[in-house]
């Protein structure tokens, strides 16, 4: 079992657990989520931290931003400035309408998850 955690965000991988192998954590809670889940979840996030990069260099230092991608089963939404947001999941199984959950991380837990769940994924693909 990988397991990487810091203040307010947890994350672990434990491929002896075939239906639900990762845990993703915050203040006070954790859920688990499927390989694809995870899957879909990484590629999400991957695709709205570079659009966020992208806009960077137009935004003026105190500038706020708020972005939001859609992929189902995900929802997902950085808030905050080019140097430090929070983030906000929304995770609803429209195919088995068996799951359905919100999870957030604040400024600046949102960063320390990311760059750990980054790390798994490159780890472990």
């Amino acid at each position: 079992m990988i397991q990487e955690e810091g203040q307010g965000w947890r994350l672990a991988r434990d491929p002896s657990r075939k239906n639900f192998p990762i845990l993703i954590g915050g203040e006070g809670w954790a859920l688990e989520l499927t390989k694809d889940e995870w899957r879909s979840l990484v590629l999400l996030i991957n695709d709205l931290l570079a659009q966020l990069q992208q806009l960077e260099s137009q935004l003026m230092k105190e500038e706020l931003i708020s972005l939001e991608m859609e992929r189902l089963p995900w929802w997902a939404c950085v808030d905050g400035d080019r140097l430090a947001w929070s983030l906000k999941l929304i995770f609803q199984d429209h195919e088995n309408r068996s799951r359905g959950f919100e999870v957030f991380w604040p400024i600046p837990s949102a960063q320390a998850f990311v760059a750990a769940m980054r790390t798994m994924w490159d780890c472990y693909q």
